[in-house]
């Protein structure tokens, strides 16, 4: 575990208190927070259900009142108490969790200072948000259900059941943006092509000489080509199962020390579909 201090700053209009118990000990492997801030108009119902888990984990909520209506007045608090915190030089990283683009320019201006940002979010946060953090991590790998991320959200099927109605397919979008990964660990784990196309350059770039890659360097080009990529995304707890699972990469254990693994693609023809 990482001894690395840091700060941890939550946008409360865009995260449920069902995650916390899964985004602290998320957290907990990356450094030890020694700043917990949550920031809402706490005059609103919504963030109710907070109120409780601030207590247990001695989480500071911070006041903001919404100055205009349809106006978000807590990002801008937000980025400010973050530029204080980043000049006292305390923190090797802050902890940013919200699903809002507007902390895009956050997040990088910290990395800019030499700082490293880990993201949380829904799997619906902008791309611009997501590749400006060192590592983004969905809220559904945390291990809340879905229907419970986002404050006052109600079940789509429980909704509609409630007033008789079916519930229609989403309206595909019509974006460019890259589709952020679906969990497919109710299938047992399955790697789409781009998946394996990131695993196979990742092995190749951290290859010695003998073609055998450490899973540990392996997983830092991975986080470096994408900062979301992560194994649970995939339905797989590990890495390590990740890699095994792909039938790309032969795996080796070295001695009686399990935690070092080296990797070796298979083929040539593997390396080849990087070209």
């Amino acid at each position: 575990m990482s001894t690395d201090t840091l700060a941890l700053l939550i946008d409360g209009d865009n995260a449920s208190p069902k995650i916390i118990t899964g985004l602290l000990a998320e957290i907990a492997n990356y450094g030890t927070v020694s700043v917990k801030r949550i920031y809402g108009d706490w005059t609103k119902p919504s963030l109710n259900g907070w109120k409780q888990c601030l207590l247990e984990h001695s989480i500071q909520p911070v006041q903001q009142f919404a100055y205009t209506s349809g106006k978000n007045a807590t990002d801008g608090a937000m980025i400010i108490d973050a530029m204080d915190l980043l000049y006292t030089s305390r923190f090797a990283g802050f902890c940013i969790v919200s699903s809002d683009s507007d902390f895009a320019r956050l997040a990088a201006r910290i990395r800019e200072q030499g700082v490293t940002v880990y993201g949380f979010g829904e799997r619906k946060t902008p791309r611009p948000f997501i590749t400006a953090c060192d590592k983004f991590v969905y809220f559904d790998v945390l291990g809340a259900p879905p229907e419970e991320l986002v404050p006052g959200a109600k079940p789509a099927r429980k909704a509609a059941a409630e007033q008789s109605v079916p519930v229609a397919p989403a309206p595909a979008k019509a974006d460019a943006e890259k589709p952020s990964p679906t969990p497919s660990g109710a299938a047992g784990g399955k790697l789409d092509k781009t998946a394996l196309d990131m695993l196979i350059k990742a092995i190749t770039a951290s290859a010695d000489d003998d073609g055998r890659a450490n899973l540990a360097r392996v997983g830092a080009h991975l986080a470096k080509q994408s900062s979301d990529f992560d194994a649970r995304n995939y339905g797989f707890p590990r890495l390590s199962d990740l890699v095994e699972a792909s039938g790309i990469v032969e795996v080796e254990r070295i001695g009686g020390n399990p935690k070092i693994v080296m990797v070796r693609l298979k083929s040539e023809r593997a390396v080849d579909r990087t070209a």
